[in-house]
C-alpha cells in the first residue's frame, strides 16, 4: 500500500494516469458514443464491393442506353483498383444483363478511350471525385479530442502539483529559514539552533475534527528545483463508531526517491499508545510516539531527515475513553537534506 501511495503522491504520475484516462474517455466515450464518425458522399472506391458491384452493373445499364464509351470509362474509372474485381463479379453473375452488352462495356472501358466530361443517364450520378467531408469530419474530431484531453491532463497535474503546496495557507519557503530573515508565523519553529542544520522546507499539516478525508502530502524539492521525495500525515486508526471518525492515530510518512523504502512513525493519543492491543496493532505501520503539544520525533531516509513537531493539539470530549481521539492536530513537518 505504502508503495501505491508513493506513486499516487506523484503529480507526474497522476498527470499521466489522468492523460490515459481523457484518451479513454476521448476515444470511447466521445469517438464511439456521443460523437460517432459518420462517412458521407464517399468515393465509389471507397464503397462496400457489394455496393461497388451494384455501381458497375448501373454503369453497364447506362452505357447501354446511351452507348457513350466515354462516360463508361469515367464512371468504371471512378472504381478505382477495384473495378476489375467488381466487374468480374457482374461477368460471372449478370442477373438479368446481356452478356454481351457486359463484354462491350468492358471493351469499351479497356480500350483507352478518352475521359471527357459527360452527361450521365438519368439517375447514374458519373463523377467520381471522391467527397472529403467524412475526413474532414474525423479530422476535426481528432482536434477537439485531442486538445480536451490535454486540457484535462494539464489540469490534473497543476491540480496536485497545487495541492502539495496548499498546507499552511500555501506556506513553503523557498529557502531555510534562519533567525536573521523576515518575521515568520509564530507557529514555524525558528531555525536553526547553535549546531543545527537549517530545514530546506517547512510545511504545515492541519486537522480538525470532522475531516474524514484527512491526507496531507508535500512535495520536497530542493532550492534549485530538483525533485527529492515528499512527506505527509494521513488518518492511521479510528476508535468508535459513527461520523465524524474518531482519530486516535495519525501516519507521519517520509519518501526519500534516493531510498528503497518510505518511513513512516505513528502519532497516537495518549489512550491509543498507553492501550497495548491498540500499539501492538499500530506498530506494524510503524514505529509509534504519542502526541503531545510541542513534543517531536524524527523520521531518516538515505539522503533526507524530517522533524515532526506538534504545534498544537485538542482531544475530543464525548463518551469515548478520555484522551482517545483528536478534535484537532496542527503538525509541523520540517525537511533537512544531509550533507
Amino acid at each position: 500500500m505504502n508503495q501505491i501511495r508513493e506513486y499516487l503522491n506523484r503529480p507526474l504520475v497522476l498527470g499521466s494516469v489522468g492523460l490515459v484516462v481523457g484518451l479513454i474517455i476521448g476515444l470511447v466515450v466521445l469517438g464511439w458514443g456521443l460523437w460517432p464518425v459518420q462517412w458521407i458522399n464517399a468515393a465509389p472506391d471507397n464503397l462496400h464491393p457489394g455496393y461497388q458491384e451494384m455501381w458497375t452493373r448501373m454503369a453497364i445499364i447506362s452505357y447501354g442506353a446511351t452507348g457513350d464509351d466515354a462516360s463508361a470509362k469515367v464512371e468504371f474509372d471512378a472504381l478505382g483498383d477495384t473495378g476489375v474485381d467488381a466487374l468480374a463479379a457482374v461477368k460471372a453473375n449478370p442477373g438479368g444483363i446481356d452478356p454481351n452488352l457486359i463484354n462491350q462495356f468492358g471493351s469499351a472501358v479497356s480500350a483507352g478511350a478518352a475521359v471527357q466530361p459527360a452527361t450521365a443517364a438519368p439517375g447514374v450520378t458519373p463523377t467520381a471525385a471522391p467527397a472529403t467531408a467524412g475526413g474532414s469530419n474525423l479530422t476535426t474530431l481528432l482536434l477537439v479530442m485531442c486538445g480536451v484531453t490535454l486540457l484535462v491532463g494539464a489540469g490534473l497535474v497543476v491540480y496536485f502539483v497545487l495541492q502539495g503546496r496548499k498546507k499552511a495557507g500555501g506556506v513553503e519557503p523557498a529557502a531555510p529559514l534562519s533567525s536573521s530573515e523576515a518575521e515568520t508565523p509564530t507557529e514555524w519553529t525558528n531555525y536553526p539552533a547553535p549546531g543545527e542544520q537549517a530545514p530546506m522546507a517547512q510545511f504545515m499539516a492541519s486537522y480538525k475534527a470532522g475531516d474524514d478525508l484527512f491526507d496531507d502530502s508535500f512535495s520536497i524539492d530542493s532550492p534549485s528545483g530538483e525533485f527529492l521525495g515528499e512527506c505527509g500525515v494521513g488518518i492511521s486508526e479510528t476508535i468508535g463508531i459513527g461520523v465524524p471518525k474518531k482519530v486516535t492515530a495519525f501516519e507521519v510518512w517520509l519518501f526519500d526517491k534516493n531510498d528503497i523504502q518510505t518511513v513512516t512513525k505513528v502519532l497516537m493519543s495518549a489512550h491509543a499508545f498507553n492501550d497495548d492491543t491498540i500499539r501492538q496493532r499500530l506498530e506494524a505501520k510503524g514505529e509509534p510516539f504519542m502526541a503531545n503539544s510541542g513534543g517531536q520525533t524524527v523520521l531518516e531516509t538515505a539522503t533526507l531527515r524530517l522533524v515532526a513537531r506538534v504545534v498544537d493539539m485538542a482531544y475530543g470530549q464525548g463518551a469515548l475513553p478520555e484522551s482517545s481521539y483528536f478534535d484537532s492536530l496542527v503538525l509541523e513537518l520540517a525537511i533537512v537534506q544531509k550533507q
